[in-house]
């Protein structure tokens, strides 16, 4: 109850001061708006570089995955050609111990 109390305070406390001292308010107001801006801005760019680092690095590693999975095809053929290889000679084995 306290803390309702003390905000419905503050703000009628600011409504009023901002009637008293609208004419300051503006100057500061206007003062402060380019400032808003730059920060804004530097934080927009910043954020954006971010965003444009993060994808190049989506990018390779979208690139490393393709290439991981083509080398597991062919190792995949590989091996069932070392298979098919080795199951030839073991026929050719059994033929000459019979």
């Amino acid at each position: 109850m306290a803390v309702l109390g003390g905000g419905i305070i503050a703000l009628l406390l600011g409504i009023i001061g901002l009637f008293a001292w609208w004419g300051d308010f503006l100057e500061v107001l206007k003062g402060s708006i380019p400032v808003m801006l730059i920060l804004g801005g530097a934080l927009a760019t910043y954020l954006g570089y971010e965003e444009y680092k993060d994808k190049q690095a989506v990018d390779s590693i979208t690139e490393t995955e393709e290439d991981l999975k083509q080398e597991v095809e062919r190792l995949k053929k590989e091996i069932e050609e070392l298979k098919g290889k080795k199951e030839e000679e073991e026929e050719k084995e059994e033929k000459k111990e019979e």
